[in-house]
């Protein structure tokens, strides 16, 4: 396995990471992902494999790239940042109905302060920015949003 930065960005007390991640298996199997590394965790934002993956495999992605990630990122050692390496770091998030509703009161909370809307949605669940549009449009077609645009 072989972990290197890709970039990082600093926010005043705290940054967040991405790192390109790659396993190589004796078999000629490879998996390239990019991982994000911040103060509320670990998430992989893209990962592409040959051949693809299972789902249980990519289930299990997370496991056995967390503690290369957390020694390549200086976590491991850090008092305070136990928890930043771990795959569970992301708090639960309702499914279904209530999950959509949930979504609409961050995505309307945000617009109201003038901030960005799909990144309070993505901090509340802790999930991608494509995670967090693909949940904004599962509110939206619930009726929790307004449609994005005027359908002719």
């Amino acid at each position: 396995m072989s972990v290197w930065p890709a970039w990082e960005v600093r926010d005043g007390a705290g940054a967040t990471a991405w790192l390109g991640v790659r396993l190589e298996f004796g078999d000629g199997a490879r998996v390239d992902a990019l991982a994000v590394v911040s103060e509320e965790g670990v998430s992989i934002e893209d990962v592409r494999a040959r051949p693809a993956l299972s789902l249980d495999d990519l289930a299990a992605l997370a496991d056995w790239i967390e503690d290369p990630l957390s020694k390549a990122c200086g976590a491991a050692g850090e008092p305070g940042r136990e928890g930043a390496g771990s795959s569970r770091a992301r708090p639960p998030w309702p499914l279904g109905v209530e999950g959509q509703w949930l979504v609409a009161q961050e995505y309307r909370a945000a617009q109201e302060q003038g901030a960005d809307p799909v990144l309070a949605v993505m901090r509340a669940t802790g999930h991608s920015r494509r995670r967090s549009l693909r949940l904004i449009g599962q509110a939206r077609d619930a009726g929790f949003l307004t449609p994005r645009r005027a359908r002719r």
